[in-house]
């Protein structure tokens, strides 16, 4: 007769303190944001997050902005000036937005930059749910993409990112960051827009998401952005990135 054995910990759907302990070992973690956005899924370790999405471990990845220090650290090596540095802080802060911000040409940045960096662009994605933040607190750099397997769209719900992960990826529900019973129904939900913030305040659509899902065209979401932060004009091609 087979002996009976103790689960693996931290498969499939954890807790609070599960997700926390995951993050803490090194594994990728599929992690809850509220509507519109669809979860994500983060770790320590850029390459644990691209073999949780099943694509190559050397593939690009966004740096998670959620420590205010990030920010800090990389002021020295963007190619931005104060006020646009500024402009990019907001961005991430208050539209939630994933960003591309330049690097200076020949400037150093910190090592745990370079996952999130591609031909002189890093990647920052700016989602802050306050009931997640005690999940991150313990980890001020984290590397994050949409909660997908390649090929499939990004889960907007635990269930859903469960039907799609394998069950060696730890997934925290919503309704344990809550307290709800279960969790909300899914409804219509995104990925974060992206966007690029160059060195003279232009700011192009980079991928579309949620949002600028509710404009008419995508030129009126750029409009409001480039009013509300007072940045210049102009447009270039969408060019869609699987983050």
């Amino acid at each position: 007769m087979t002996a009976n054995r103790a689960p693996a910990p931290d498969l499939g759907t954890v807790d609070v303190d599960g997700a926390r302990a995951a993050l803490r070992r090194g594994a990728a973690v599929v992690l809850p944001n509220p509507a519109p956005l669809t979860s994500v899924v983060a770790a320590t370790d850029p390459q644990a997050v691209n073999t949780a999405k099943g694509r190559p471990a050397g593939q690009a990845v966004a740096l998670w902005a959620h420590d205010p220090d990030t920010a800090t650290a990389l002021a020295p090596v963007l190619d931005l000036d104060p006020r646009l540095s500024a402009v990019a802080r907001r961005l991430l802060a208050d539209e939630l937005v994933t960003l591309l911000v330049p690097l200076r040409s020949g400037a150093r940045g910190p090592s745990w930059l370079s996952p999130a960096t591609r031909d002189g662009w890093t990647l920052l994605f700016g989602a802050r749910w306050t009931p997640l933040l005690p999940v991150l607190a313990d980890h001020p750099v984290l590397y994050v993409s949409s909660a997908n397997r390649t090929g499939h769209p990004p889960a907007g719900s635990a269930a859903t990112a469960a039907a799609m992960f394998p069950a060696t990826v730890p997934i925290l529900g919503s309704a344990s960051l809550t307290g709800a019973d279960r969790e909300p129904a899914e409804g219509p939900r995104a990925a974060t827009t992206t966007l690029r913030l160059h060195p003279d305040g232009r700011i192009d659509l980079h991928r579309h998401g949620a949002q600028d899902r509710p404009y008419p065209a995508h030129g009126h979401f750029l409009d409001h952005i480039r009013r509300a932060y007072a940045t210049a004009g102009g447009d270039s091609p969408d060019s869609p990135a699987d983050t």
